[in-house]
């Protein structure tokens, strides 16, 4: 039979079909839930010339249709209000006929998703590094879509541990104290170097395939929730890695900041309150790029913006979250972080977030805390309910090696840092630790674990939310000055293949069971220690390298005496009627004896005490 039709017009028909069958390769969010706070929900649809097509639902409401100078974009705003759980179609139109639909879904919330309750003073927190932690699941060690593979010869690679190594040590973590996981960040991060800590991400939206699935986050975030614990994801507002997917085809130029294309931020965050700053150093701050891997997101794009408030309460709802910490808050721009932050609190108004302020003045940190008096007078709030107490870790770091105190060396440098608590406008929800995954190990800034039990008494009893960074609980060790690898070595026993097995009690040695179980011993007393978590301090000047302070409130009373010195020494507890009143015997939590409060009390040098007063 002969064709009709001649090759010109068969080409041309060819080529009409192909454009009205453009192919979405994205959207995102993938799905959504029904019954949120917050009904409008803003999809990004991807997909080559998506946007020369008009999108129409089959019931549920179109508000808006955002299109952008990339045509492989649009911005899709849909009504959820009082709609039931269900799917619909998405209708993508040309010519006034139908080319292609896409279904969407709108899931059943779970209950009282909205009422979660976050991470508190109540709770220890242990920070680790999946790659560096354990490795539960050899099999996706090194994942074809990704391009670094795993090699543990080197310390800047990829090691192998994922989330399955972390489900698997959960009985030691709790074992310890700890109340809930803050793991670095998951989601993908597809870097051909360095990929290991995961904060230069390529998709927000998936968990890296080297370390699991997003049903493998989900069920840790269920593991921990059985054992009444807590998860806490590493999230990332400011930046994205080069390699983020978006990088090749941005939605809109300014989607990220560009001089054109790359500078580097200043670092100087003290910019962002300082009065008198220029414009320029201000800027470079809050636009310049945190490295060069890692482009900076511009937060006052309103499709950014949004992409970024969606994403994160997308997190929270999908895998059932604790909380954030937020990595790089203070580099955000500034309204945008606190619409961000805001967001997510009226979405979860006993959520809790705290952000990264690695700033070194109490008054400069405690601007970024919700309702600072400090932030109000630029009339300034981020709605961020915690902060990172980088000022205590700063005396932490050099107070313990004092021998001869002077008037601002010493112990006094710890009393100094709460001096300051009026500052901040909640003083118990701030983040307090010794170290984490980007300063220097307390192992091997003190190399005793007589300094190491000293600087744990004073975390686990000092108001605030205490922090343990993983491996510390064994003496593990890290010079920073070796790179940071050094600092995120392996823990042992992660690994079929290591030598040593840290995990379990019988297999560490005689030093690393000393380490475990002082921690162990007063995080666990932690848990049930009201006057910590809520309580009043009063703290009396050091003495000698001596510094003493009490935690109370209505139901209980905790004496703590660090004793820095090196020498013996002797409390005249006359001093400390104020709190002691009539009390005649306490309880020492870490050796276990009762102790007299009615005559002198001797403690060893390098010692200290916690003292329930009976």
């Amino acid at each position: 039979m002969k064709n009709k039709y001649s090759p010109l017009f068969i080409i041309l028909l060819m080529f009409a079909y192909a454009n009205l069958q453009a192919q979405i390769e994205r959207v995102e969010p993938p799905f959504w839930w029904s019954g949120m706070q917050k009904s409008e929900l803003q999809l990004m649809i991807y997909g080559e010339n998506i946007a020369s097509f008009q999108p129409k639902t089959d019931g549920i409401a179109i508000l808006e249709v955002k299109k952008t100078e990339n045509t492989n974009y649009l911005f899709i705003t849909i009504d959820t209000k009082n709609e039931v759980a269900q799917k619909f179609n998405i209708d993508f139109e040309k010519n006034g006929k139908v080319a292609f639909s896409e279904e969407y879904e709108l899931k059943e919330r779970k209950q009282n998703s909205a009422q979660r309750k976050g991470f508190d003073s109540s709770d220890m927190i242990y920070l680790l590094m999946p790659d560096r932690f354990a490795n539960g699941n050899t099999k996706n060690d090194s994942q074809p879509n990704v391009v670094e593979k795993a090699d543990r010869t080197k310390q800047g690679g990829r090691h192998g541990g994922d989330i399955e190594g972390i489900i698997k040590h959960l009985d030691y973590i709790e074992s310890l104290g700890a109340t809930a996981i803050w793991s670095t960040p998951l989601c993908e991060d597809n870097d051909t170097v360095y990929s290991y800590h995961t904060y230069a991400q390529s998709d927000v939206y998936k968990i890296d395939p080297r370390y699991g699935t997003n049903e493998d986050y989900k069920k840790l975030a269920s593991e921990l929730h059985q054992r009444n614990m807590k998860l806490i994801m590493d999230y990332v507002v400011n930046h994205w890695g080069a390699t983020h997917w978006m990088m090749d085809d941005l939605p809109t130029y300014d989607w990220i900041h560009q001089f054109p294309g790359y500078a580097q931020t200043n670092y100087r965050m003290s910019t962002q309150m300082d009065p008198n700053a220029s414009e320029i150093d201000a800027k470079m701050c809050m636009d310049g790029w945190f490295v060069k891997s890692m482009p900076d997101l511009n937060q006052s794009n309103p499709l950014a913006l949004n992409y970024l408030i969606q994403n994160a309460i997308w997190w929270i709802e999908y895998a059932d979250l604790d909380g954030f910490r937020v990595d790089t808050y203070s580099y955000n721009d500034k309204k945008g972080i606190a619409t961000w932050t805001k967001a997510v609190m009226d979405e979860y108004p006993n959520f809790n977030i705290v952000g990264e302020i690695w700033l070194h003045d109490q008054a400069q940190i405690a601007y970024w805390q919700k309702d600072s008096k400090i932030g109000a007078i630029q009339n300034y709030n981020t709605y961020l309910p915690s902060v990172m107490d980088f000022t205590l870790h700063d005396a932490v770091s050099s107070a313990f090696h004092v021998e001869n105190p002077s008037w601002d060396k010493g112990m006094i440098q710890v009393y100094e840092n709460f001096v300051n608590d009026f500052l901040y406008p909640d003083i118990n929800n701030i983040l307090v630790f010794a170290e984490n995954h980007d300063t220097g190990r307390v192992n091997e800034i003190y190399n005793d674990i007589q300094d190491y039990k000293l600087i744990m008494t004073l975390l686990a009893t000092v108001r605030g939310i205490p922090q343990l960074y993983y491996g510390s609980e064994i003496g593990m060790k890290g010079n920073k000055g070796k790179g940071d690898g050094d600092i995120r070595r392996d823990f042992p026993g992660g690994w079929k293949e290591d030598a040593q097995n840290a995990f379990v009690a019988s297999d560490r040695t005689g030093l690393q069971n000393e380490y475990f179980n002082f921690t162990s011993k007063i995080f666990n007393w932690r848990k049930k220690a009201t006057a910590i978590h809520n309580g009043k301090t009063t703290q009396y000047l050091p003495q000698d390298n001596v510094y003493v302070y009490f935690r109370y409130n209505d139901n209980q009373k905790v004496m703590v005496v660090i004793n820095n010195s090196k020498e013996n020494t002797t409390l005249d507890l006359n001093r400390f009627k104020e709190n002691l009143k009539e009390a005649k015997t306490g309880k020492e939590i870490i050796g276990g004896e009762e102790i007299s409060l009615e005559k002198p009390l001797n403690i060893v040098g390098k010692t200290s005490y916690i003292i329930e007063v009976l």
